[in-house]
């Protein structure tokens, strides 16, 4: 089984076992690509849309007569050739969104976990609780944690741990984000270059992992 570091809130480490099924998954590009794309497209408003010649106001009859003027030929000053005229092939609403089966999404969120794991950047934490919300907590807990200044760190935390003083604290640090197990994703998994996982959420990430699972 792997090991990963085990951290407490006063900075003393030691290690923990992870399960195979949890980072012992290689990554694939194309499944993480698939899983990520697919997570975009659920945040698509598909919302996007013009007026075609028929939907924009004004006159359809024909602006002057066909010969003996001296201008170009036009039917209509809401053709799409016009200024104010219809678009022609403008965007409409549409859904974007498409499903992927349950075990890609899966062994995606297996593989992202792997990723973060075998670059040295996934370390667990053995109890997230703090008495009320103070931005320096969480600040000194990310210094014992030992990533690099630069990154991001995603912090995922379950039960009480993910309580709002837990929630507060962290909202004012601009190099980190916290989410419930429950939002646990590829996505943000893969955007942030730390994570961090407590050790009451491991159990429900390895329930979510399971290919077996219903």
């Amino acid at each position: 089984m792997a090991k990963a570091r085990l951290v407490s809130l006063n900075g003393e480490e030691r290690q923990i076992e992870l399960s195979d099924s949890l980072v012992g998954r290689a990554p694939n590009r194309d499944l993480l690509h698939r899983c990520v794309q697919q997570q975009l497209t659920l945040r698509r408003a598909g919302t996007a849309c013009t007026k075609t010649r028929g939907g924009v106001t004004g006159g359809h009859k024909k602006p002057w007569t066909q010969k003996h003027t001296g201008r170009a030929r036009h039917g209509s000053k809401v053709s799409n050739i016009w200024r104010g005229g219809g678009v022609a092939f403008g965007p409409k609403p549409k859904r974007y969104t498409y499903r992927l089966p349950k075990k890609m999404r899966r062994l995606g969120l297996a593989m992202a976990l792997t990723a973060r794991y075998r670059e040295g950047q996934l370390a667990v934490i053995d109890q997230l609780d703090f008495e009320k919300p103070k931005t320096k907590a969480a600040l000194q807990l990310l210094e014992h944690l030992g990533f690099p200044p630069q990154h991001k760190v995603l912090i995922i935390v379950a039960g009480k741990e993910g309580s709002e003083a837990v929630r507060l604290s962290f909202r004012n640090l601009p190099q980190a984000q916290c989410l419930p197990v429950a939002g646990a994703n590829i996505y943000d998994i893969l955007k942030y270059e730390s994570l961090v996982i407590s050790q009451g959420a491991l159990a429900e990430l390895e329930r979510r992992v399971a290919l077996d699972a219903k």
